[in-house]
């Protein structure tokens, strides 16, 4: 039977690639988007696995319940769900201007929250399903360069696991996809070195690691290891690494 899966940040080039892969195994999809132009694209290149799909802004986080919902049924439920969306935003930019640092922290955090508290109230009521996010080794530790960004990963890092441990015992499987940097347009003009992922192979590990019920997945897998060691450098030492903690 196929798999239905909602995908919400659809647009983002991960997701339209995630988007593709789970057409490619007979999912039934719906999918959510900001840009009304970009998700036409993205739904073209899905195909007939698309039963429907939505462009809105996904920070509008009051309507989250009545999206969630009118959504579900237009696919006809859900076995699997990938919050997708996010904005790495301006570090600097984000140190000086308040509602500049509301505008990221709220894309990366507060949006994702209003998405899982239907989403996980849904798969909790059915007793099965798989509910994954994205998030980002930025989240592991602060970093001059992005630790707004990365505050409001790692607050959706530690509501991952609480969500996870809450449904466990019901059957839902919750999912924390970790990526590193990834040559997308949102990372356009970063430097770029030989740890970054390349989009495909991080859109099919994603699918893998729902796939095969890890809770935890680093996408590309070599940044499980280098966190494992940056987490523990006490933070005197950390810090004298220009290439960790600086600009």
């Amino acid at each position: 039977m196929a798999q239905k899966t909602l995908i919400l940040g659809a647009t983002s080039a991960i997701a339209a690639e995630v988007a593709k892969v789970c057409a490619a195994r007979g999912d039934r999809l719906f999918l959510v988007g900001r840009s009304p132009q970009k998700l036409q694209a993205v739904v073209a290149a899905a195909g007939d696995a698309v039963v429907g799909f939505e462009s809105c802004d996904l920070d509008e986080y009051d309507k989250a319940d009545e999206r969630v919902a009118r959504w579900l049924e237009q696919l006809g439920g859900a076995d699997c769900a990938l919050i997708a969306h996010g904005y790495l935003g301006d570090q600097e930019r984000s140190e000086n201007d308040l509602a500049y640092a509301q505008q990221v922290i709220g894309t990366n955090f507060v949006s994702a929250v209003s998405l899982l508290m239907p989403l996980a109230n849904y798969f909790e009521k059915q007793g099965r399903g798989h509910l994954g996010a994205i998030t980002s080794v930025a989240g592991e530790r602060g970093r001059p360069r992005n630790y707004t960004y990365g505050a409001a990963k790692g607050g959706l890092t530690t509501y991952l696991e609480g969500l996870r441990s809450r449904l466990y015992k019901s059957g839902v499987r919750v999912h924390n996809l970790k990526l590193g940097p990834v040559e997308t347009p949102m990372s356009e003009g970063h430097p770029q070195n030989a740890l970054w992922g390349e989009k495909v192979r991080v859109a099919k590990g994603i699918v893998r690691a729902m796939e095969r019920r890890w809770h935890v997945a680093y996408l590309p897998q070599s940044w499980g290891l280098v966190m494992n060691i940056v987490r523990l450098l006490p933070e005197c030492v950390f810090q004298r690494f220009g290439f960790l903690a600086g600009r």
